[in-house]
């Protein structure tokens, strides 16, 4: 085997589509602290600056600028604008999501064609923005995050499982195309987990949401991952030595531990174990 195929360069600049919060600021944080220079892109780039001001005041490279990944403009000129700051990209995290909850027979055309349009287009035009340049360079990483609802799906939030299903199928597909480029695409599929998509929500809908999910055997426990667990597993995924490739990859939050029953307490007290 020729081990110079397989070199990594030292630097390896990396865009986090959807950074504002959660999992995307997480991202971005994990792979700075980790080496990457990062480039941040969302809708709200005040946001996205503000973690990139705290990845440069902890000492990492970082800039920052808008993205929507709904516009083929808004792609192209944020691939231009990283370029110029960070040099070749190496590394794309497409992270940007779009979920609201509704029965299937009430949900619009155009708010179902919308929610498509961000969690299964944007992630095309990301890597029609990104990887010809790393097909190129025979070497880079574009890391999708897709969803749990992509092997069960979930009721009232049908255009969101619809897209992140159709989103695994494109993977796999391009997967199997980029065979032999040196280029990976890899999946990380989180379970339920914290962040502010679906803060919007009425609080009725989410409520009822969530009682359909134990209705149907979708939450065994009430326990939700921390976005820091999803950004954990991305920073590993496209920081693995070239010539392995890790997807795709499930993160789920663990039940709660619970006491044996031998040693259960008699006073009707329980700990919390959160």
């Amino acid at each position: 085997m020729n081990a110079s195929r397989y070199a990594q360069p030292e630097r390896r600049p990396a865009v986090v589509a959807g950074a504002s919060s959660g999992i995307g600021a997480e991202t971005a944080r994990a792979l700075a602290e980790a080496g990457f220079p990062v480039a941040l892109g969302a809708r709200r780039t005040d946001r996205c600056e503000e973690v990139a001001a705290a990845i440069r005041a902890d000492g990492g490279e970082a800039v920052a600028h808008p993205l929507d990944v709904s516009s083929d403009e808004s792609v192209a000129d944020f691939a231009a604008k990283v370029a110029a700051d960070l040099g070749e990209v190496e590394v794309v995290v497409s992270n940007a999501g779009l979920v609201g909850p509704g029965r299937l027979l009430e949900v619009g055309t155009e708010r179902f064609a919308r929610e498509l349009d961000v969690n299964l287009v944007g992630p095309y035009r990301l890597l029609h923005a990104f990887v010809p340049a790393m097909v190129e360079r025979r070497r880079g990483d574009i890391l999708f995050v897709s969803s749990d609802v992509a092997l069960r799906a979930r009721p009232f939030m049908s255009a969101y499982t619809a897209g992140k299903s159709g989103l695994e199928g494109l993977v796999e597909s391009l997967q199997m195309e980029l065979e032999g480029t040196g280029v990976r695409a890899s999946i990380v599929r989180p379970g339920p987990t914290w962040s502010e998509m679906g803060g919007d929500w009425d609080a009725d809908d989410t409520a009822f949401v969530l009682e359909q999910w134990v209705r149907f055997g979708l939450a065994r426990h009430p326990h939700f991952l921390k976005a820091r667990a999803i950004a954990d597993a991305i920073t590993t995924v496209v920081g693995a030595p070239r010539g392995v490739h890790i997807s795709p990859v499930d993160v789920n939050p663990e039940a709660p531990i619970t006491a044996p029953t031998d040693a259960a307490p008699t006073d009707g007290s329980a700990e919390d174990p959160r």
